[in-house]
């Protein structure tokens, strides 16, 4: 074919140009675009067939894992979905990893290890945990407790106990213990006790039934067995905390004391969940 011929399909003689492209430019033209599409939709499908893995991961991942944990936590979405006929796994129960406090009402380094260290921790391992608030006194031989800071303190770890008693899920009894610890210093003020029942929906009739029930003698007896677990355990100073029946850390006179592992919520996080991942 001539040269002369061949373009002259695609550009008019210039004495007879039109503005816009000749109808067989934009028939050629649509052709190739169809041609692209069509190529691109091809590619598409076979890569849909071809993907040798799912294109997304559920991950159990805890924001205080280590990178190692993370990694072995992925876990494919096609390794969740058993074959037709096979039975489902049972899974292991994870043990509630002893966890305990044992602090003084009117310890302010009692405040200091439940919110910076005891709550933080609370929060994330809630589920993984046996919680346990113990006091600290000296039990008398009458039968009583003698307290560090007095009778009122006394009065304070008795109301404690008692919201515990009252209701045994922690987000209630911790958050009122807290609640009521940061103004340890009008601990057992009826205002105090009552605002901090009612911000943590404890019964207040109820809490002040339980400390006073056969004269006192019921809640003493709260508080005395809570004392002499503590010294059973070998615990002298508020706060205390144990994990695994194990000194943990201590906070006492405004610092932290016997932490091997310092006292930081993430590392405390990590033993814990690493406990309760063992029978």
């Amino acid at each position: 074919m001539d040269e002369k011929r061949l373009l002259a399909g695609l550009v008019e003689p210039a004495g007879e140009r039109r503005s816009g492209p000749s109808s067989t430019f934009r028939r050629r033209l649509r052709l190739r675009v169809g041609y692209i599409a069509a190529l691109c939709i091809i590619g598409l499908t076979v890569c849909a067939f071809l993907q040798p893995k799912p294109l997304m991961e559920v991950s159990n991942w805890s924001p205080m894992a280590t990178k190692e944990e993370v990694a072995m936590s992925k876990t494919p979405i096609i390794a969740l979905e058993p074959a037709k006929g096979a039975a489902r796994p049972v899974h292991a129960s994870r043990r509630l990893v002893p966890l305990e406090a044992h602090i003084m009402s009117k310890c302010p380094d009692a405040v200091d290890c439940l919110r910076d260290l005891v709550l933080p921790t609370m929060q994330q391992v809630y589920d993984k945990v046996n919680f346990t608030l113990s006091f600290i006194g000296r039990p008398t031989g009458d039968g009583g407790v003698e307290c560090m800071h007095g009778p009122a303190e006394c009065m304070g770890n008795i109301l404690e106990l008692c919201a515990h008693k009252l209701n045994p899920d922690p987000k209630i009894y911790l958050g009122f213990t807290m609640c009521i610890s940061r103004d340890y210093e009008h601990i057992p003020d009826r205002e105090l006790i009552e605002g901090c029942a009612l911000e943590h929906a404890v019964d207040f009739e109820a809490l002040n039934e339980c400390a006073t029930r056969d004269d006192g003698q019921y809640a003493m007896n709260l508080l005395r067995d809570s004392v002499q677990h503590t010294k059973a355990v070998g615990v002298t100073k508020s706060c205390t905390v144990r994990v695994d029946n194990e000194v943990y850390c201590i906070r006492d006179n405004g610092e932290w004391t016997n932490c091997p592992a310092g006292p930081g919520v993430h590392d405390l996080i990590i033993k814990i969940e690493k406990l309760s991942r063992q029978n």
